[in-house]
């Protein structure tokens, strides 16, 4: 009797085939020409969001802060800190809240929401001055942006509540001029063709 007629044998071939075929499938969905044009598109969208002041502020490639839409440091010296929340002593914790201040305490005013805060040092998701290509190069990359895939990226630009401070930043700040649904359609078109990044 040959080993592939024997029932546990057979058994065995089976699965294995079935589960090759099921890698075939999953590795081989391809973005069509259409929807990887598409994507490159949208990426335009996103760049220019993440780019703006409202979030380039915070994803800098040093460890001061930068605030108003000239980007100028942060008064202070506020720095990154070890994990993003501020030094040891000052934390951001101090001055920014969990929302942003009363209007009645003025435009300048502290602004707040959940998290305030940089990205850690060891991932600074800092795109200011980059290239289009840069920046999505470096959203994708997991070892860079906090180990998250696209599926985790769509989520935090959807539902992330230091994200969504960035429509409504309180006092006199410009708020992100792309609506965030317009965003997240955009984020959404990228990551269904699989997150393409513009040519260089």
């Amino acid at each position: 009797m040959s080993i592939a007629s024997r029932p546990n044998a057979r058994h065995a071939f089976a699965l294995l085939a079935c589960c090759v075929a099921l890698l075939a499938s999953a590795c081989g969905k391809r973005a069509t020409p259409e929807q990887e044009s598409a994507g490159k598109a949208a990426f335009a969208t996103i760049q220019g969001v993440f780019q703006h002041p409202r979030c380039a502020n915070c994803h800098i490639p040093g460890d001061s802060p930068l605030v108003t839409d000239l980007k100028v440091p942060h008064p202070m010296g506020v720095v990154r800190g070890p994990e993003g929340h501020g030094a040891l002593g000052l934390p951001c914790a101090s001055c920014h809240g969990e929302k942003n201040s009363p209007a009645s305490y003025g435009p300048h005013a502290p602004p707040g929401a959940p998290h305030w805060g940089l990205p850690p040092p060891d991932q600074k998701m800092a795109w200011i001055g980059l290239s289009p290509k840069a920046v999505c190069e470096m959203i994708k990359d997991e070892k860079r942006n906090g180990g998250r895939d696209l599926a985790a990226l769509l989520k935090h630009v959807s539902e992330d509540k230091l994200v969504l401070w960035g429509w409504s930043p309180g006092g006199t700040r410009a708020p992100v001029p792309v609506p965030h649904e317009q965003l997240v359609a955009a984020f959404k078109t990228w990551v269904d063709a699989g997150g393409p990044c513009p040519d260089a």
